[in-house]
């Protein structure tokens, strides 16, 4: 239930975000490379052309892919970065405010991007359908025996014995010990014990080697 809902939370959040980020780096497109680059000289900002066309482009490309839920985390480090320069070169010495051209749309910004970084982006969108397709073809290919399966450490793996990070097929640990415990080996039948010949046998063998059958004498009656 908590993954459906951070999912569904994923999901807005994405759309919100990716929206403000198209809409800021569209007006720096349409307001064209060298009137950005202008306006990022003025602001201080180093390498005014290069820092302009990498936040514009990172801006409109990275909103749309977090609007789709593609490739979130890397859109999301992208933009992280844009955000810690512009609060660091711009907005942080201003207070918080926005209207005083402070660092709180920036700071929520690059907030939500950390968290797309370390948390994903959920499971509704292009991410996490290649995910789902990946793991039931993973799963597939365990089912036919084309891959092993691999066992955490502890585990109990099916046969008796327990996994050290195993794979099941793998016949180099055949026989070996996991974690100071002994495989569960089946035991072997102990071999028949050997008896004594006696007279009778004895007569038998004589008259098989002499081809004849052989005769059974009956014990004298007491």
């Amino acid at each position: 239930m908590k993954r459906v809902v951070y999912d569904v939370a994923g999901l807005i959040a994405r759309i919100a975000t990716g929206v403000i980020f198209v809409a800021h780096g569209w007006q720096k497109w349409q307001g064209g490379q060298s009137v950005t680059s202008q306006d990022f000289r003025d602001m201080g900002i180093p390498m005014p052309e290069l820092t302009a066309g990498y936040t514009t482009l990172v801006e409109v490309v990275g909103g749309v892919l977090l609007i789709l839920g593609l490739l979130v985390r890397p859109v999301a480090l992208l933009l992280l970065l844009a955000m810690v320069g512009a609060i660091a070169f711009v907005h942080g010495g201003k207070g918080v405010m926005v209207e005083n051209g402070g660092w709180e749309l920036t700071g929520a910004l690059g907030a939500l991007c950390l968290l797309f970084l370390a948390l994903g982006g959920g499971r509704i969108g292009v991410d996490g359908i290649f995910a789902r397709m990946f793991r039931r073809r993973s799963e597939r290919r365990v089912a036919a025996g084309e891959e092993p399966v691999v066992y955490p450490p502890g585990a109990y793996v099916p046969g008796g014995t327990a996994a050290g990070g195993t794979a099941v097929g793998d016949d180099t640990t055949a026989g070996a010990t996991t974690h100071g415990r002994r495989p569960d080996v089946p035991r072997q039948p102990a071999a028949p014990t050997s008896r004594r010949l006696d007279d009778e046998d004895m007569r038998e063998i004589d008259a098989l080697v002499a081809d004849e059958p052989p005769q059974h004498h009956k014990p004298p009656n007491r």
